[in-house]
């Protein structure tokens, strides 16, 4: 006789059904990020390989993990603190506590939709931009695994904090955005940390997202990311993990 499904793997298929009703969503972890990469990618001079840049073009050492940092950027912080501020806002984890499906389940089940989500759009920009484009592959795969790892959980706790603190959804797009830009910009990943002013450039490895883009631009050319940014992306994932810990509300 065929077994039912575990209560997560349920869960995660409602979760992954509501996650593609939301064409907005899919649009901005998948279409705006390898949007960007083809917009850059059709103009020749990105796709010159520079003796300044290790005989890799700006194209495979900024723009691919540009992409990339988007992905997980707007997976963690633009939708998945506000989802769970809306779940919490209509009442649906406080209903659950009653039931044998826990509302950590919930938790747990939206952050494996994501994470595969987020796995996908990646292997999309990869997939289409290494044999279209021509991406060089990064140069060290283990040390670009070990950034996604730590950038993706760094922020991803950043978005449980704003869920656990926002008391509505709409409060939680707002503080969500507000976390946001400022680390897009000041974080090296719009501007290149190089153009930033001096007095600017620490932020580059220091705020979380400038940390995973700077870290995975190393990986790419082949070098192992310095401390800093491993520094950055493991306190940020204790401080907010523990915050959020202790002022989570299921209701």
């Amino acid at each position: 006789m065929p077994t039912a499904p575990s209560p997560i793997r349920a869960l995660a298929a409602i979760e992954a059904k509501l996650f593609l009703r939301d064409p907005a969503a899919s649009f901005m972890v998948i279409g705006l990020p390898v949007g960007i990469l083809f917009v850059f990618g059709v103009m020749p001079w990105t796709r010159v390989a520079s003796p300044e840049l290790g005989g890799q073009s700006l194209l495979s050492l900024f723009i691919a993990p540009l992409a990339v940092t988007l992905v997980v950027a707007m997976l963690a912080l633009s939708i998945f603190p506000v989802f769970l501020a809306t779940y919490r806002e209509k009442g649906v984890l406080r209903r659950m506590q009653a039931t044998p499906v826990s509302p950590a389940m919930v938790l747990v089940a939206q952050l494996s939709v994501y994470l595969l989500v987020g796995l996908l759009a990646i292997a999309i920009v990869l997939g289409l931009g290494i044999p279209v484009l021509g991406i060089e592959l990064p140069a060290d795969v283990p040390a670009l695994l070990v950034v996604l790892a730590l950038g993706t959980t760094a922020l991803f706790s950043i978005g449980l904090l704003v869920g656990a603190l926002a008391p509505s959804s709409k409060a939680a797009n707002g503080i969500a955005m507000g976390v946001f830009f400022p680390m897009l910009a000041l974080g090296g990943v719009w501007v290149p940390a190089e153009f930033l002013p001096s007095a600017l450039r620490w932020a580059a490895d220091a705020l979380p997202m400038g940390a995973m883009f700077n870290a995975l631009r190393a990986a790419w050319a082949g070098n192992w990311p310095g401390m800093v940014p491993f520094v950055s992306l493991i306190v940020t994932t204790a401080v907010c993990l523990t915050v959020a810990a202790r002022r989570f509300r299921w209701q």
